[in-house]
């Protein structure tokens, strides 16, 4: 069941509403003012991608953007896509590392001293 966002036209509220069919939407009104002249807004959209996704996805040859390196959860990526591709399983010492670098990047410093 969509959830959409509108905006007022008459008074610029920004509100949610839940349309379950065509005839909701046309007889929906600000809740404000009781304008009917609305505007639908497009809402942000957040999905997941799964680790083997973005594995399957990543291409250790091609140009990253920044954000990509202030992502923690590329750490390791190459070193992943890599095994993959030589079918060699790094085990789950490796994972675990690898979680800990994710989770807390500054460890390894920590740790080195």
């Amino acid at each position: 069941m969509p959830i959409y966002e509108y905006q007022c036209m008459a008074c610029e509220r920004q509100f949610q509403s839940l349309v379950m069919k065509n005839e909701d939407e046309e007889s929906l009104l600000c809740p404000e003012c009781g304008s009917p002249n609305l505007k639908k807004l497009i809402s942000r959209v957040a999905y997941h991608v799964s680790e083997s996704d973005r594995l399957t996805a990543f291409d250790p040859k091609g140009v990253q953007s920044d954000s990509f390196y202030k992502d923690t959860r590329n750490i390791g990526l190459s070193a992943k896509k890599r095994a993959q591709q030589m079918g060699v399983d790094l085990g789950s010492s490796f994972e675990t590392k690898l979680e800990k670098l994710r989770t807390d990047p500054g460890s390894v410093l920590r740790d080195s001293e």
